[in-house]
C-alpha cells in the first residue's frame, strides 16, 4: 500500500485575537489615510441613490442620505417640490449636461465633496418645462458619503425658510366685436369664487365639497387637479377658482357659502353676450372635459369659452398666461423670480354681425311660440349680418339646422332649369292636383295652364315634379353644389352647408326638385341660395375679420346672367302675386314661403320657411311649426 503522508493543518488564529488583528490594521489605515478602513472611496453611489429616491418619490430613503437636519424636516422639504409646482413629473440626473469637459460631475477634496446634477421638471397643467442646474455638497462621515442638507438643493437660490411657488398672470380677456368694432357684450354681475391656500386647514376636503356643489350644465370640477393649482399657488393670495355669474347662478353661489375656506369677489364683467348669444357664445369654468377641447395652458376653474366664438377663438380671445416660478419667503412674500414664460396677448375677434339688423331679426322672431330662426347675409360679399335664435335651447339652428326645405329649394331647381334646359320665367307648363313620377304621387291644388313663374309663385309642386324629367341627377346635384349647398364653407365656426344625395331613380329626382325627400339644408345655406340669386353670383359665408382659417373657402361661382334675370322674375312674381307676396313692404323684395312636412322620429313635423332679399340682403327664416313666415319677414322689412 502506498503511503499517506497527513498534512499539518496550520494552527488557527483565536476569533478574539482575528477582532484584534484586524482593528489595529484598520486603526493603522486611518491614521496613515484618515479615510477609515470601510470609508467610502467614491461620493458617486451616495449622489446616485439620494438622486434616485427623491425622483421616485421614497423621500424617506432619500432623506436617509443626508445630514445637518432632521430627516423628517428634509424629507418634508423634497415631498413639497411637487406639490408647490404642481409638477407632473420629475426627473433628476447626475451631470449638467455641459458638454465641456473640463466640468466635473463630482469635485472630491478629502472628506468634502460637491455634485452637479440636473433637474427637468414637468410643470403639468402650466404647461411649461423647466430645466435648471442643481449642486450639492456632500461630507463622509463616518465613513460614508453624506449629503449636507441645504434649500439650495432643490434650487440653487432657495435659502432657508423659503418655498417654491408658481404665480399665473391671465391677461384680460380681448373682447368680440361687431362690425364696426363696438362689443357684443355686456357687463353682467358675477362672483369670482376662489380660496387663499395657506389659510386653508384642510385643502383637501375644501375642493372636494366644492366640486361636489359646483355642477355647471351637468359638468364638474376636478377635484385633484384643482389641489395641484391650489398647493402650487402662493400661499397668501386669493386664487379665483371658478367665476358665476348673478343671477343665473344665484342658487349654487348660496350653496357654496356653506363650504370653509371659500371666498367670494364680487366683481362686473362684459362676459355676457349682447345679442346672437348660440352665435357668440358664453363663458364658464374650465371642467375637465372643456379643458381635453381647449388645452393647455389652461387649468381647472379658469374662466374660458365654453361655446360659439367664444370657445372656438378660446387660444386668440383669452391669450396664454404669463407663468413665473418664484422663490417665496415665510410670509409669503416674492423674493426672487426663478423663470419665468411670457403669455400671447389676447387679440380681438371682430365679427360681422351688424347691430341694426340684429335688432331687426330679434324683433321678427320676438312672441313666436315655436322654436325660429332666421338669418341675414349680403349678397355683394358673403358677410353674416345677423343670426338670431328664438326659443332653441341655446342651439345655433340658423347655422346648424337640419331640415327640409320644401318648396323653397324651387330656386335651385329653377335655376337648373333655366341653366341646363333651356326653360325661362315665361316657359309654358302645367300644374295639375296629382301627378305620379317614378312611383312617386305629388298633390296640390289644380291650376290651369300657364307660365312657369306663375305655377312657381302658386307653389305648384306638380309641375316641378313633372319638369324633373328635364334633368338628369348629376346636374339637380351639380346646380345645388354651383349653389353652395353641401360644400364646405371654410367657415370658422359650426355650420351645416346642406346636403343633396344623388337620387337614385326618377321618384327620388322628382321629390328632390320641390325640396323633399333626402333634401336637407340649414337657414344660411338658404340664405346664401337667395344672395346668389340676388348678386348672381354664390359667395362663401363668412362671420369673423381678419382670423386665421383652417380650412380655405371655396371661390365664389358666377352663374349664368339670363338664368338669374329668369330667377328674379319668378320670385318677384311670387313676392307680389304668389305665396310670398304677405312680406311684400319693399318694392324690390324677391322670395319664396313654404311649407316643408317632415319625420322626426314617431312624430309628423312641420318647418315654415320664408327665404328671400331686398337690395343687398338676403335672409332665411325656419320655424318649427305653421305660421305666416310672410308675416314674419315684412315685420323685419319695416
Amino acid at each position: 500500500m502506498r503511503n499517506r503522508r497527513r498534512r499539518r493543518r496550520p494552527r488557527s488564529i483565536p476569533t478574539r485575537r482575528r477582532r484584534a488583528v484586524a482593528l489595529a490594521v484598520c486603526g493603522a489605515l486611518v491614521g496613515g489615510m484618515t479615510t477609515g478602513c470601510w470609508a467610502e472611496r467614491s461620493a458617486m453611489p451616495a449622489v446616485r441613490d439620494f438622486l434616485i429616491a427623491w425622483q421616485i418619490g421614497n423621500f424617506e430613503a432619500a432623506a436617509g442620505k443626508t445630514v445637518g437636519m432632521e430627516q423628517k424636516q428634509v424629507e418634508d422639504a423634497l415631498s413639497r417640490v411637487s406639490q408647490q409646482l404642481d409638477a407632473a413629473s420629475l426627473r433628476l440626473s447626475l451631470g449638467t449636461g455641459v458638454s465641456d469637459s473640463d466640468v466635473d460631475q463630482i469635485i472630491k477634496k478629502g472628506d468634502e465633496a460637491d455634485a452637479r446634477f440636473t433637474v427637468k421638471i414637468d410643470l403639468g397643467e402650466n404647461g411649461q418645462p423647466w430645466e435648471y442646474p442643481g449642486l450639492m455638497h456632500l461630507r463622509r462621515v463616518g465613513g460614508k458619503w453624506k449629503v449636507v442638507w441645504s434649500p439650495s438643493i432643490i434650487h440653487t437660490s432657495l435659502k432657508p425658510g423659503q418655498r417654491l411657488a408658481v404665480v399665473t398672470e391671465e391677461p384680460e380677456r380681448a373682447p368680440v366685436t361687431d362690425t364696426h368694432g363696438r362689443p357684443v357684450l355686456r357687463e353682467v354681475g358675477a362672483y369670482h369664487v376662489g380660496v387663499s391656500p395657506g389659510q386653508l386647514a384642510d385643502p383637501r376636503k375644501t375642493l372636494d365639497m366644492l366640486t361636489k356643489q359646483a355642477k355647471i350644465d351637468g359638468r364638474r370640477l376636478d377635484a385633484e387637479r384643482l389641489l395641484g393649482r391650489v398647493r402650487s399657488a402662493p400661499p397668501q393670495d386669493f386664487l379665483p377658482l371658478l367665476t358665476l355669474q348673478v343671477p343665473a347662478h344665484n342658487a349654487l353661489i348660496q350653496r357654496l357659502t356653506t363650504i370653509p375656506g371659500l371666498d367670494f369677489v364680487g366683481v362686473r364683467a362684459p362676459i355676457a353676450p349682447a345679442y346672437a348669444p348660440e352665435l357668440v357664445g358664453t363663458l364658464g369654468p374650465a371642467t375637465a372635459d372643456r379643458l381635453q377641447e381647449v388645452g393647455a395652458p389652461y387649468q381647472p376653474g379658469d374662466t374660458i369659452g365654453v361655446s360659439g366664438i367664444q370657445l372656438f377663438q378660446q387660444r386668440r380671445l383669452a391669450g396664454t398666461p404669463t407663468v413665473r416660478v418664484v422663490a417665496q419667503d415665510e410670509t409669503g412674500k416674492n423674493t426672487e423670480e426663478l423663470r419665468s414664460w411670457e403669455g400671447q396677448a389676447p387679440q380681438e375677434v371682430q365679427t360681422t354681425l351688424d347691430p341694426s339688423f340684429q335688432r331687426k331679426t330679434d324683433r321678427a322672431l320676438a312672441g313666436l311660440q315655436h322654436p325660429a330662426s332666421m338669418v341675414v347675409v349680403r349678397p355683394s360679399t358673403g358677410e353674416v349680418l345677423a343670426v338670431s335664435n328664438h326659443g332653441t335651447n341655446g342651439r345655433n339652428l340658423a347655422f346648424e339646422a337640419e331640415y327640409p326645405p320644401g318648396m323653397t329649394f324651387g330656386i335651385v331647381s329653377a335655376e337648373a332649369l333655366f341653366s341646363q334646359a333651356g326653360m325661362s320665367q315665361s316657359t309654358e307648363t302645367t300644374c295639375p292636383g296629382t301627378v305620379t313620377v317614378g312611383g312617386e304621387t305629388f298633390t296640390n291644388k289644380s291650376r290651369g295652364d300657364g307660365t312657369f313663374a306663375n305655377h312657381f309663385a302658386a307653389s305648384c309642386k306638380t309641375t316641378l315634379a313633372q319638369l324633373s324629367a328635364k334633368l338628369d341627377a348629376k346636374t339637380l346635384v351639380n346646380e345645388a353644389s354651383q349653389l353652395g349647398i353641401g360644400k364646405d364653407w371654410g367657415l370658422t365656426v359650426p355650420a351645416f352647408t346642406g346636403s343633396v344625395p344623388t337620387p337614385a331613380n326618377d321618384g327620388e329626382k322628382a321629390a328632390a326638385m320641390i325640396g323633399e325627400g333626402n333634401v336637407q339644408v340649414s337657414p344660411l345655406a338658404m340664405a346664401l341660395v337667395a344672395a346668389a340669386a340676388q348678386n348672381g353670383t354664390w359667395k362663401p359665408p363668412y362671420v369673423l375679420k381678419e382670423v386665421p382659417k383652417t380650412v380655405q373657402a371655396p371661390p365664389p361661382q358666377n352663374l349664368r346672367p339670363e338664368s338669374i334675370a329668369s330667377l328674379k322674375k319668378v320670385l318677384g312674381r311670387t313676392a307680389s302675386h304668389g305665396n310670398a307676396r304677405g312680406a311684400r313692404v319693399a318694392d324690390d323684395l324677391v322670395g319664396v314661403a313654404a311649407l316643408a312636412p317632415y319625420r322626426d322620429g314617431d312624430r309628423n313635423k312641420t318647418v315654415s320657411w320664408f327665404v328671400g332679399s331686398s337690395g343687398d340682403t338676403a335672409f332665411a327664416i325656419a320655424v318649427q311649426g305653421r305660421v305666416n313666415t310672410p308675416d314674419i319677414a315684412a315685420k323685419f322689412l319695416r
